[in-house]
């Protein structure tokens, strides 16, 4: 299964997350669950070592035919040097699954290869080599003294976050109720809410999970609700783009008097927005609509705050989506641009005057986020910058750019602005 869902990611162009989605229920056990996710990452991180290793030890190179084999070595690779998963079981389990595959007649060229990979180790790699190489330009022209550091950021495992619902407990009671589990959890200087796992678990393992005492959520996404924490009771919010609701939801666990539209334009990714409300215990008015056409959904009272989480390149989340960087391409980046600025001009319209405009992107591209608040700036001479702290990363025009890694969090940039 592992084999197939990386065949289909990376030969086929299909989404890591959504063929996870579709494997996963079909295993009974949680532990198997748990390790079909962890080899298909594992594989995800480490192709460029594999693909080294087959273009070097391959009698002949495999063709396109071959996609599922080459998949299949990519998971013997990671379980036996990634993961370092006991060898005879990894061996054992992978030529079985090349007769599975309906390949016997290959068995034993994998099983060499599998054997000469445990005795000698995958080639190494550049910490750069899985980024496509305009990519990989972008990030040393926006980023060049941080360049190396995201690049090798971005291969690590990220650790598991967690949200704890204030509505429900404080984060030092849940944090014992997780010691209690036997969950060992750190705080998170500077954000309130947040908890790091010091070894990730299944989401619903965690005690309360399902009835919506804490929410997994990385650190760098809760430091958005921190932009609005001044806003009055009752205050109107806008949530431009809101699935998969996590953002939505931890405005209103901070204050539920808000009164929140959340907009997408998906309709069954606003399924799982509401979803994620109902776990919680929050409410929102949801709308499924072109967030950037608002004579289809405004009704003309302008909002005291709106969110526009802006649908970006993810750069700033590979570790996350290592997939990421095989299904990015250059002429995405002019698309993603241009609905950036449509959606920009939206939330301004339907912003009152004195109302805040809070941009966020989990991208690393300057042209996403300093170059595209720098645009939008240039169009509104009533659009005042709000200085962001330290706390937020790096100083990037009028916004802050945290970089993957840092504090043990996802790449985000963060920008805000009044409305004179």
């Amino acid at each position: 299964m592992a084999a197939r869902v990386v065949d289909a990611v990376m030969y086929r162009g299909r989404s890591l997350k959504a063929e996870l989605a579709a494997n996963l229920p079909r295993i009974e056990d949680p532990r198997d669950r748990a390790l079909l996710e962890a080899i298909c990452f594992a594989v995800l991180r480490s192709r460029a070592r594999s693909e080294a290793a087959l273009a070097a030890w391959m009698p002949r190179p495999l063709g396109r035919a071959d996609n599922e084999l080459r998949a299949l070595l990519h998971v013997g690779f990671a379980q036996l040097v990634v993961m370092e998963l006991p060898a005879h079981a990894a061996l054992s389990a992978t030529v079985e699954a090349v007769r599975a595959l309906g390949r016997p007649h290959q068995d034993k060229l994998v099983n060499a290869l599998l054997r000469r990979a445990q005795r000698e180790g995958l080639p190494t790699a550049p910490a750069d080599a899985l980024w496509p190489a305009w990519l990989r330009q972008q990030v040393r022209e926006d980023w060049p003294l941080h360049a190396d550091a995201i690049f090798a950021a971005s291969q690590q495992e990220a650790p598991l976050w967690l949200r704890v619902n204030r509505q429900r407990h404080g984060r030092d009671a849940y944090r014992e109720r997780l010691q209690q589990a036997g969950i060992v959890a750190t705080p998170a200087d500077g954000l309130a809410d947040a908890l790091v796992l010091d070894a990730p678990v299944a989401a619903t393992a965690l005690p309360g999970f399902s009835d919506g005492d804490v929410s997994v959520q990385d650190g760098a996404a809760q430091c958005v609700a921190d932009l609005f924490r001044d806003l009055p009771q009752g205050a109107r919010v806008l949530d431009l783009c809101a699935a998969p609701g996590g953002k939505t939801a931890h405005l209103l666990e901070r204050d539920p008097t808000l009164q929140v539209l959340a907009l997408d334009v998906d309709e069954r990714r606003l399924q799982r927005v509401h979803e994620t409300l109902q776990r919680v215990g929050v409410d929102a008015q949801l709308r499924a609509a072109d967030a950037a056409d608002t004579v289809g959904w405004w009704d003309g009272q302008p909002f005291d705050a709106v969110l526009l989480d802006a649908p970006c390149s993810a750069t700033g989340i590979v570790r996350r989506q290592p997939d990421v960087l095989l299904h990015r391409r250059p002429e995405d980046l002019a698309a993603l641009t241009a609905l950036q600025a449509r959606l920009l001009e939206a939330a301004w319209h339907v912003l009152r005057p004195g109302g805040r405009l809070v941009y966020a992107t989990c991208s690393l591209l300057r042209r996403e986020n300093a170059a595209q608040i720098d645009a939008f700036r240039a169009r509104h001479s009533d659009a005042r910058v709000e200085p962001l702290g330290e706390h937020f990363g790096h100083v990037d025009g009028a916004g802050r750019q945290r970089l993957p890694g840092e504090q043990d969090m996802d790449g985000f940039f963060y920008a805000s602005m009044r409305k004179a």
